[in-house]
């Protein structure tokens, strides 16, 4: 293998040939410098990375400017049948893309796998949803005029994607624009660059033309950046990540009026009724705070119990915590993997122990140990709305409960902080669930579940936690102009 990618005998011998695939094109690449990619799990280099910048940018938008004619004036048919091959390649190679992801970003193979094929199942979506896109016609007020509205595509899109679902937020941003009649330029993030370069390599395959879905790696953001928000021909960016760099970036976009679909930051409560199913309810938060060691935007931030209830749910939830598996996530006995790096680690360490000076108690049983990116499940009482905690979008492995004894305080505590992204909350009783689905500020709820999001509803949130929708029908109106035609002298 090249010097870019070096070969691993832990992998299958297909997925090192995709990785010698990556390889190949980026060799060919004019990078003068490049960047290592990680393993959260034990630090190993794993690939050397093209360092591309703002003219490598620039060089990316005149190739899209050229694929955006073509590609929208397909039907919506052929740019199916080109986006049904793409899904089918990515099912026929789940096990590949499942072991570079875990590689590039820690989570358990089992669950790398699972996000592959849940979130090709987008492409399969908007291959089929973009053969609806119907417009309409307007009954006129005059016997002379027609009266119709269509959709158009935006045009050029602009994509940067995060770490923490390296394969799944790429496919729910690229669905939808390809299938619209979009290209798109993608900066994936730094941490996790292979997974998206290999999804680049299937789209070649599966036959988008030169310039429809271009990947850019760079170690720094933001010249990259400058570009996808500033560069008039770009039409709208699509951003998954911080609030405060959401701000950002959507400040940077105004020059050029954009488009904008923003999937922020997250401070979601998990609330517990008095009448709930504890037992389904702590299985719930299991996977709604532990998932990818926390690394979600729709954790739960926030553990909400009904002091009626609260002795017996934590002490399950505490033993189901402990009893998980922390390891590297090829393990066939991982629970939960690495937080993707120390830096990240570090931020949950002085939440979790600045929490503890101010009061709180710890009830599980582990504490993180000095080296490595590993942080054990971590559970907090008496902890109070002062401490950053509270606050703070943790994105670790770290659960802070409070009490409340009504439903109008679990509101309260619930909408008390800036973001709206997902709320959860179980209870059995038929009119406290439309009351609290109704009075909870956020763009998702999670009634007596936690599997919230998919290829046909609607992901995003409100408030701070951003704008747009990912998935559904309304997805792809996101990436759709409205064109009001007015036909005269009939």
């Amino acid at each position: 293998m090249s010097h870019t990618i070096s070969a691993m005998p832990h992998l299958a011998a297909e997925t090192n040939a995709m990785l010698e695939r990556i390889a190949t094109r980026l060799d060919s690449l004019n990078a003068e410098t490049r960047f290592d990619v990680v393993n959260p799990s034990d630090g190993a280099i794993i690939a050397r990375i093209p360092d591309l910048d703002a003219a490598h940018a620039e060089e990316a938008v005149v190739r899209a400017r050229t694929a955006q004619a073509d590609w929208a004036a397909l039907t919506a048919r052929e740019r199916c049948s080109i986006l049904r091959r793409w899904h089918d390649l990515i099912l026929s190679a789940e096990r590949e893309l499942g072991e570079i992801l875990t590689l590039e970003q820690g989570k358990p193979l089992a669950e790398a796998r699972r996000e592959v094929s849940f979130n090709a199942a987008y492409i399969e979506w908007f291959a089929e949803e973009a053969k609806r896109a119907y417009g309409d016609v307007i009954p006129t007020s005059a016997a002379s005029r027609r009266q119709i509205v269509i959709r158009q595509p935006v045009g050029i899109v602009g994509a940067i994607t995060p770490w923490n679902f390296p394969s799944g937020m790429i496919t729910r941003k690229a669905a939808p624009a390809l299938a619209a009649g979009c290209v798109i330029i993608l900066k994936p993030s730094d941490e996790t660059p292979l997974s998206a370069l290999a999804l680049e390599v299937l789209a070649e395959e599966a036959g988008f033309p030169a310039g429809v879905f271009q990947v850019v790696t760079a170690k720094d953001p933001a010249p990259i950046a400058s570009v996808l928000t500033g560069h008039a021909d770009i039409r709208k960016l699509s951003f998954t990540g911080s609030t405060r760099v959401g701000k950002l970036l959507m400040q940077q976009s105004a020059a050029t009026m954009k488009r904008l679909s923003l999937e922020l930051g997250g401070n979601a409560p998990f609330i517990v009724f008095e009448d709930a199913d504890i037992d389904a309810a702590v299985a719930g938060a299991m996977v709604a705070k532990f998932r990818n060691a926390g690394q979600t935007c729709i954790c739960a931030n926030r553990i909400l119990l009904h002091t009626a209830i609260r002795d017996e749910f934590l002490a399950k939830f505490a033993a189901a915590a402990d009893a998980m598996n922390v390891s590297d996530g090829f393990d066939p006995a991982c629970d939960m993997g690495p937080m993707i790096n120390l830096a990240a680690k570090r931020k949950v360490t002085q939440l979790v122990e600045g929490a503890l000076s101010g009061g709180a108690r710890r009830i599980t049983a582990r504490v993180p140990e000095e080296a490595g990116n590993f942080h054990p499940p971590t559970i907090l009482t008496d902890v109070t709305s002062e401490m950053d905690i509270a606050s703070t979008e943790i994105f670790g492995p770290v659960a802070p409960v409070f009490t409340f004894d009504t439903d109008a305080q679990a509101i309260a505590l619930a909408n008390d902080t800036p973001y709206g992204l997902a709320a959860y909350f179980w209870t059995r009783d038929y009119s406290r669930a439309w009351r609290m689905a109704e009075n909870l500020e956020a763009g998702m709820i999670g009634l007596n579940d936690v599997a919230i999001s998919g290829d046909s509803t609607p992901f995003g949130g409100v408030k701070e936690s951003g704008m747009g929708r990912e998935g559904s029908r309304y997805g792809l109106d996101d990436y759709l102009e409205i064109k009001y035609v007015a036909m005269g002298g009939i």
